[in-house]
């Protein structure tokens, strides 16, 4: 069943979302409907993918069978609270909000029957995504949408809301740019020792990629035998290895979590 989608929101991650659907021929430029607070990001998303743009956020909601709200937390209360009365109980409304919790979201819109906390990543314009959704209301549409228009794009699990999701929303957005800041200490190393910045970006890259993609097709395997099977005793990589261990990584990084789940906690009290 074909839904008009809108976006309140011409962001990163609307772009994701849209250029992955169009991508995977999940929906058609006709049936999507974009506004932003701004022209900039808006223009952009209609020249390059010729979906609908509207010069309201109501207009947006009027137009759409599903409404995915994607502005930033700080924003949605005021994107949302002025047009509140245009939305329909039929609507599936979907927010990308971080740390925006649904009983937020029902003060907001409490004619909504159908409402979805989700947590995407941008890698979903790769068909790479990482989604963690929870509902209010009629789940079998929501579960429907979902397994429809988001599966396609990566990763999909439904949980509910608290800590689990809070670790997903870490984990899958936050968690990219922390993979990112490694793979920027990856070149740096690289190119102090002698590699150019295009052949030291790319070594890093399929590093990364490599690993990863590895991983994906070694069925049960756990990471720890993945690592084991790279790892024999007094080469180069257990030296590497107790290094870190001996500095302790991972306690910096259980620490940076705990500092983005934090952050999130403190927009939910925002």
């Amino acid at each position: 069943m074909k839904e008009s989608v809108g976006f309140i929101g011409a962001g990163n991650m609307a772009h994701a979302i849209v250029e992955g659907w169009l991508g995977k021929g999940l929906a058609k430029p006709d049936e999507i409907f974009v506004s932003n607070r701004t022209p900039g990001k808006l223009q952009r998303l209609e020249e390059q993918f010729k979906v609908q743009v509207c010069s309201t956020n109501e207009g947006v909601v009027e137009k759409s069978d599903v409404v995915i709200l994607a502005v930033k937390p700080q924003d949605l209360e005021t994107a949302v609270e002025n047009i509140s009365s245009a939305f329909t109980e039929d609507q599936l409304v979907i927010s990308l909000a971080a740390g925006v919790k649904l009983r937020k979201l029902k003060k907001l819109l409490p004619q909504c029957r159908n409402l979805v906390r989700l947590m995407a990543n941008t890698p979903a314009k790769v068909m790479k995504g990482s989604f963690a959704y929870c509902t209010l209301g009629d789940s079998l549409r929501a579960d429907s949408f979902m397994d429809r228009m988001f599966k396609p794009l990566g990763f999909t699990i439904k949980l509910d809301e608290g800590d689990a999701f809070e670790a997903f929303s870490v984990a899958s957005s936050a968690g990219v740019g922390f993979v990112y800041e490694l793979m920027i200490y990856w070149q740096e190393w690289l190119e102090e020792h002698g590699l150019d910045p295009e052949t030291a970006q790319q070594l890093t890259i399929h590093t990364f990629l490599g690993a990863s993609e590895l991983a994906l097709r070694s069925g049960t395997q756990s990471l720890e035998e993945l690592q084991s099977r790279v790892t024999s005793k007094k080469g180069i990589t257990a030296a590497g290895l107790a290094s870190m261990r001996e500095l302790e990584i991972e306690r910096l990084l259980r620490y940076s979590f705990e500092k983005s789940a934090l952050r999130d906690r403190e927009l939910a009290q925002e």
